[in-house]
C-alpha cells in the first residue's frame, strides 16, 4: 500500500492516537516528535527512525525500517545501540540519519537529547535550613 493511503486511513483513528485538549499526539514506535502528521508517522512512512531507551545501562537504540521481504520481519530493522558520550551518541545518529531520511535530523537530534537527560539521576533537594530563634525553637519542641 502506499504511504498516502495507510495515513488517511490512520490519522483520524488509531489504536497509537492521543487526542487532548485540541492537540493530536501519536505514541507510534517510528515516530520521533509524537506528533500526528505524515512527515512523522512511524505508520505511514517506509522508512522510519525511532530512538528510545535500552534498559538500564543508560544507552540508546536507534531503529530504522529497511525494505526486506515481509517472509522476514527480523531483517526488517537494524538496531544500534549507542553507550558513549553524548557527542558520540549524536555523532553517530547524525551520521545515520544523513544519508536515510535527512529531513528528520534536527528532530532526532532533539528526540535523542531528551531521552538521554531523562536517564540523568535527579537532583536531590537538601533541608532548607531555620534561622532565627523562633524557628529554632518550634523544630526543637
Amino acid at each position: 500500500m502506499s504511504s498516502d493511503l495507510i495515513w488517511l486511513l490512520t490519522r483520524d483513528q488509531s489504536a497509537f492516537l492521543v487526542k487532548r485538549n485540541g492537540v493530536q499526539l501519536s505514541r507510534e514506535p517510528g515516530n520521533l516528535l509524537n506528533r500526528n502528521s505524515l512527515k512523522y508517522s512511524g505508520l505511514a512512512q517506509k522508512k522510519t527512525i525511532d530512538i528510545s531507551t535500552a534498559g538500564t545501562n543508560g544507552a540508546v537504540v536507534s531503529v530504522k525500517k529497511t525494505s526486506v521481504p515481509a517472509s522476514k520481519p527480523s531483517k526488517s530493522v537494524s538496531k544500534t545501540t549507542l553507550k558513549k558520550s553524548t557527542r558520540a551518541g549524536a555523532k553517530s545518529v547524525r551520521n545515520i540519519i544523513r544519508t536515510y531520511r535527512p529531513d528528520l535530523e534536527k528532530a532526532a537530534l532533539a528526540r535523542l537529547s531528551r531521552v538521554l537527560e531523562s536517564q540523568k539521576p535527579g537532583k536531590v533537594n537538601k533541608p532548607k535550613k531555620l534561622r532565627g530563634a523562633k524557628a529554632r525553637k518550634a523544630t526543637t519542641a
